[in-house]
């Protein structure tokens, strides 16, 4: 058994068009096509920079709860995008 290249993204994109052109392909209407940031699974990797002092207040809620610091990040920043923090209507 020898050793195997990784498939070319072109080879992947040809495959994946040919399997959504199948008549019993089903259109994923939740997804969401974003192209910005690393692509890392079904999420995208971002570089972030943060005071010190936030970060170690981060740590702490992460700690605390048993997150991962990525989670309270991610949580805090749905909470702040689906609260009122942002809205353009004032």
């Amino acid at each position: 058994m020898g050793i195997q290249r990784k498939p070319k993204a072109s080879m992947q994109a040809a495959e994946d068009a040919f399997i959504q052109g199948a008549p019993d392909a089903q259109p994923e209407p939740h997804v969401v096509r974003y192209e910005k940031g690393i692509k890392k699974g079904n999420k995208r990797q971002i570089s972030l920079t943060i005071s010190p002092e936030l970060l170690q207040r981060v740590d702490e809620v992460a700690k605390r709860t048993g997150q991962a610091r990525a989670a309270v990040i991610n949580l805090a920043i749905y909470k702040a995008l689906e609260g009122d923090i942002f809205k353009t209507d004032l």
